[in-house]
């Protein structure tokens, strides 16, 4: 008897394996735009803490080796690994001089799904690379620092401790908000122990609150000459420290990584969440070191959520002249591309359109680095019915009848009673956690496409230089003129304004190899034969800036004849060489 059961709980076993395996090639019918039966079958419907992560990195890496390299670029303040996935073809050229993307997400604890947008970028271009040919050109030319959450304890809190969609913001240091000498004593409470963080309202007939009459889990303030039924105690919580306030301490923003970046930095007492000094919190400056090792990065991504936002600096009005129209321009034509791609999105300036902060991150990869930079904020409204504008606060609010029938109620906890330790009988209910920032499952895939496509269309708008033409001319005695022009051909310079201003990067390169050089020179004007000589080392000489969709013209006085090579050496575009 027991040799077959032994049998039957093998012949399980092996039918439970099969059932985990891919599917075969021949029983799939691929849809266009998505890798039909990929080396690493991953589920986009949901999220995933840091263990998650590491492990779909590793096996993206493993599954790709030729494509994919994992690494960790420096350690939380809990010691999690902040892994980045470097993704290009490692086959074609030097993957550290070819222009690059960084991409990073979760810098707030509450805003998740950026590490799943980045995720999937590092999945779709690995797995679509055998079938895709504009991935497999991209690259061939590109490389993408993929780093999917820069701040890995707080999403684990965020996932597994008691929590509502707005706590934790940022950091996780504990703060004696009410100065009582303790810290955290009197934080949220979820009082009836469900996982979710949701509000507390009790029946109050001077209260100002009253049940919609379309749908009664939603309150609504009673008009001016109604009597209200309710009043709104706040979100789940007791008055642990007895002072009379519920919820005053905890986890605030008192520590914001999205202060601590060293461009337009301030102190905590003019700029709210900043920590010690730029680049106290050990995460962002793990990030920082690694862009400062890495100078071929010309563009970059951050995530955030929410509001159906593409995000360009200056954080604060302050730095208006750092963003100039020669880089505005660029900014423009890529974001407005954005809009396009990303139905509901809006494309914003942060201190117009929002408000000032000091310290951010997108201002410190454009001011400090020169690097083209967005920060998307992940999820809008409008994606629920197609409809609708985030930036109008007297639009209705479709969260009731989203959830009521597309998410068939999941996403709300039912109103209920609860003996409240002060308030008395209270009723405790709401929205829970994993919705009004994020993405419902079927959403989440769908905008994470969009989001890559636009981080895509921006990595492929970094420069991509040619040895365009060369011209030579015979000039007596042995000596002869070599013209050659530079082209880019991508709306992206390979120096920003904020570069060129700065000299952050170091001048592109140049250079001739074969002949004797005489004399070097850039040229202003080739049919007027205007130019400006290079008298040190003229072999190699530096330029300043390739602009984008535009080129230079440089020229030389050789000596003997016989072959040469032009190279270019930049470093946000790339090295290129051409044999003559």
């Amino acid at each position: 008897m027991k040799r077959i059961t032994k049998y039957i709980l093998f012949l399980f076993s092996l039918s439970i394996t099969g059932a985990l395996q891919a599917q075969k090639p021949e029983q799939i019918f691929k849809a266009a735009g998505s890798p039909p039966n990929p080396k690493v079958p991953i589920s986009w419907n949901k999220y995933y803490d840091h263990a998650g992560i590491s492990e779909i990195c590793k096996k993206i890496a493993a599954a790709h080796p030729d494509l994919c390299k994992l690494e960790s670029i420096g350690k939380s303040f809990k010691g999690r690994d902040l892994w980045c996935l470097t993704i290009t073809d490692f086959k074609k050229g030097d993957a550290n001089r070819k222009p690059a993307m960084y991409i990073d997400g979760n810098i707030h604890s509450n805003e998740v799904q950026g590490s799943e947008f980045a995720l999937y970028t590092a999945w779709y271009l690995t797995e679509s690379f055998a079938d895709v040919l504009f991935i497999k050109e991209l690259l061939a030319d590109k490389v993408f620092y993929i780093v999917p959450t820069i701040n890995p304890d707080a999403r684990d809190n965020f996932f597994h401790e008691a929590n509502s969609q707005h706590s934790p913001r940022s950091g996780l240091i504990p703060v004696d908000n009410d100065r009582d000498g303790l810290v955290d004593e009197d934080g949220y409470d979820d009082l009836d122990g469900d996982g979710n963080i949701v509000m507390m309202r009790r029946k109050n007939p001077n209260g100002r609150w009253k049940q919609d009459p379309i749908d009664p889990r939603k309150m609504i303030q009673a008009g001016p000459e109604e009597k209200g039924e309710y009043e709104l105690l706040g979100p789940e919580g007791i008055d642990n420290d007895g002072d009379g306030l519920v919820n005053e301490d905890g986890y605030t923003f008192e520590y914001d990584p999205n202060r601590d970046w060293g461009w337009g930095w301030q102190p905590n007492y003019i700029q709210g969440g900043a920590y010690r000094y730029p680049f106290s919190i050990p995460e962002n400056r793990a990030v920082m070191e690694f862009v400062m090792k890495h100078t071929n990065i010309a563009a970059a991504q951050s995530y955030h959520n929410s509001g159906g936002m593409i995000l360009r600096g200056p954080g604060a009005a302050e730095d208006i002249g750092t963003y100039n129209a020669a880089d505005t321009r660029i900014y423009d034509v890529i974001a407005k591309k954005g809009e396009e791609l990303l139905p509901g999105y809006r494309y914003l300036v942060v201190y117009k359109d929002l408000y000032s902060a000091f310290g951010g991150e997108l201002d410190w990869f454009y001011g400090g680095r020169g690097i083209y930079t967005f920060s998307n904020e992940l999820w809008t409204s409008y994606l629920m019915f197609n409809k609708g504008n985030d930036a109008d606060p007297s639009a209705p609010d479709p969260s009731y009848a989203f959830d009521r029938y597309l998410l068939f109620k999941d996403a709300f906890v039912p109103w209920h009673e609860y003996n409240h330790p002060q308030y008395g009988k209270i009723e405790i209910g709401g929205f829970k956690k994993n919705f009004g920032r994020m993405h419902p499952g079927f959403l989440l895939e769908s905008d994470a496409h969009r989001n890559m496509s636009f981080s895509i269309f921006h990595c492929f708008q970094t420069p991509k230089l040619s040895v365009d033409s060369v011209m030579e001319k015979e000039l007596g005695d042995g000596l002869k003129e070599i013209t050659a022009i530079i082209n880019n051909e991508r709306i992206i310079p390979t120096h920003a304004s904020q570069d060129e201003k700065y000299r952050i990067e170091r001048p592109d390169l140049i250079s001739i190899s074969g002949p004797k050089v005489i004399a070097g020179m850039v040229m202003q004007n080739r049919d007027l034969n205007i130019g400006a000589e290079q008298k040190n080392n003229p072999q190699t000489i530096e330029v300043g800036n390739i602009p984008g969709q535009g080129y230079v013209t440089v020229r030389w006085i050789v000596q003997g004849a016989g072959k040469y090579t032009i190279t270019v050496d930049s470093r946000k575009g790339g090295v290129v060489s051409r044999n003559f």
